[in-house]
């Protein structure tokens, strides 16, 4: 029987085995086909081995810990499984595409630094797989190499190396406070209360983690890669990478330690952010970009809940944001791959895949019996004199409110054919995804302690989570009769809008685009990405 040790380390090195074998061209060709298996170990790794004693591999000045704790497992798994659909639908939607092996090198890579932050328990560890996500997720927005997606490239990379710049001095500090050689995150987190760098530790790691999560105003990056990115891209971006932020925020405050004034800050930010994209987010005509705006509304009220948490000590929002996350993840990801299965189906056949659709994206909004409803109610018992219940309750609203647009644009990009039907490698990815985000959350809500199924459906849970969105589907209605006289936003809306202040960017944009143009080839890009984070790391911990 395969010991916990050996399923953690086993579900890091099945991508990086993948990845070193595509060094021959006929197997990075052919790639694709294995992408839904890749995941998998760490699936099982999520089922069984979680809460178990950590790896820890000690060499020279190299220190590496991995283990498991309750929210990185559930965080890990449901990763693992929107990979591995996620994967499988890639295989077929790309099918054909010159440039193949290129995109299996990015996706590998960011699927290796995906998994890799739910598990990492050091410093060090954990931030070569989060500067190994945030920069081989580079690859996959640029991929399809049209002047939107590189344009959307240098956005996010822009942004990503400013991300990571914040995690890089947020570290540096956090490790000068840590007493002894000792480099385990836990160690880190303890001292970090009475650390001398407490306040600008705790500013830098929300600010990078911020970043990533998509929180306004660091938000920019996220409607402006996802439309620019291959549909399975999309909803690994939207569904597991962001979730990366999540996890950060979990590990590194001390959510034991009450820190009202950084706790006050952070839910502050959760609130703005929650509902300035959902103003946003209804003036878009893309569904893609529908759904990232919906995305960083959703980080939002994940931010609002661990900074409520922060601010009054009480670790119980960890789990209760991990939840909200884990189902976000799911559903999230699921509704990027209806765009592409819709996009597929002709008129005559469109209601087999609008109908899940439509309950997964009322289920956001907390429709009851849906997981979203699950995910709603498990964090109002956050303390926060209300807050939360009220959060949860106006969130409802506008999730409503922006879905219910997306479901319009999504109707609009059908088929040309009437009866048109989505190629079975689109579609069943799609309804196992779909599967999962109706039955996972109810698993998971019982399982974990979270709550209790009948407390669920008492008869005034549920018309307390059906009234909110009866009046976003009203807004709705109103939104489609006087729309049209709204301003539209354009994608990022803040970086457009203040396209100006960023002429150095944008000067800068064809030098960028030639460095990008090698950086593309393959060994040349992955080689570079990893000896960059490598450098990073030891100029990090080299003094240690």
């Amino acid at each position: 029987m395969i010991s916990a040790e050996m399923l953690l380390l086993i579900s890091f090195a099945t991508p990086v085995a993948l990845l070193l074998a595509c060094g021959w061209r006929v197997v990075r060709e052919r790639m694709p086909t294995l992408f839904a298996f890749a995941p998998l170990p760490a699936l099982a790794t999520a089922l069984w081995a979680v809460n178990r004693p950590p790896w820890v591999f000690n060499e020279a000045r190299l220190h590496i810990t991995i283990v498991l704790d309750a929210p990185g497992a559930i965080l890990l798994g449901v990763a693992a499984l929107l990979w591995s659909a996620a994967g499988l639908y890639a295989s077929t939607y790309l099918r054909g595409h010159p440039n193949l092996g290129r995109f299996s090198i990015y996706w590998l890579l960011t699927l290796t630094g995906s998994l890799g932050v739910f598990i990492a328990a050091d410093l060090f560890t954990f931030y070569l797989t989060f500067a190994l996500l945030s920069l081989a997720a580079y690859g996959l927005v640029v991929f399809d190499g049209t002047p939107k997606a590189r344009r959307a490239g240098i956005i996010y990379l822009v942004l990503a190396l400013l991300g990571e710049i914040f995690l890089l001095m947020g570290f540096v500090l956090l490790a000068s406070a840590i007493p002894g050689d000792s480099l385990a995150i836990r160690d880190a987190v303890a001292a970090l209360p009475t650390s001398p760098w407490r306040d600008p530790t705790v500013a830098l790691l929300i600010a990078g983690f911020g970043l990533k999560m998509g929180l306004v105003p660091l938000h920019v990056w996220l409607p402006i890669a996802h439309p620019a990115a291959p549909m399975p891209a999309s909803a690994v971006l939207s569904g597991a990478i962001i979730k990366a932020g999540v996890i950060g925020l979990i590990r590194f405050l001390p959510f034991d330690v009450p820190l009202p004034d950084w706790g006050v800050a952070l839910t502050a930010i959760g609130f703005l952010t929650a509902f300035y994209s959902v103003i946003i987010g209804i003036t878009q005509p893309n569904p893609k970009t529908v759904l990232a705006y919906s995305s960083v509304s959703q980080m939002g009220v994940v931010a609002t809940v661990l900074g409520m948490g922060l601010a009054a000590g009480q670790s119980s929002a960890v789990m209760a944001a991990t939840f909200y996350a884990a189902h976000h993840l799911l559903a999230k990801g699921a509704l990027f791959l209806a765009v592409g299965v819709v996009a597929a189906t002709g008129p005559r056949r469109l209601w087999w895949a609008l109908t899940p659709a439509a309950i997964l994206a009322f289920g956001m909004g907390g429709l009851p019996l849906t997981g979203g409803a699950l995910a709603k109610l498990a964090v109002k018992p956050v303390p926060g004199d209300g807050g939360v219940e009220l959060l949860a309750t106006l969130s409802a609203m506008g999730t409503t409110l922006l879905m219910a647009h997306f479901l319009h644009r999504l109707t609009a990009n059908t088929a040309s054919d009437p009866s048109a039907a989505a190629p079975i490698g689109l579609a069943l990815p799609w309804i196992m995804m779909f599967a999962a985000a109706v039955a996972i959350p109810w698993m998971l809500y019982s399982a974990t302690g979270i709550g209790a199924w009948s407390d669920a459906l008492q008869p005034k849970i549920l018309w307390a989570a059906l009234w909110p969105i009866l009046i976003g589907v009203g807004l709705a209605l109103a939104l489609w009769r006087w729309g049209r006289y709204l301003p539209q936003a354009p994608e990022g809306d803040i970086v457009v809008v203040g396209q100006p202040a960023m002429r150095v960017v944008i000067r800068g944009e064809e030098a960028l685009e030639r460095v990008e143009g090698v950086l593309r080839q393959w060994p040349v890009a992955g080689l570079s990405l990893l000896m960059l984070i490598l450098i990073l790391g030891g100029v990090m911990f080299g003094g240690r």
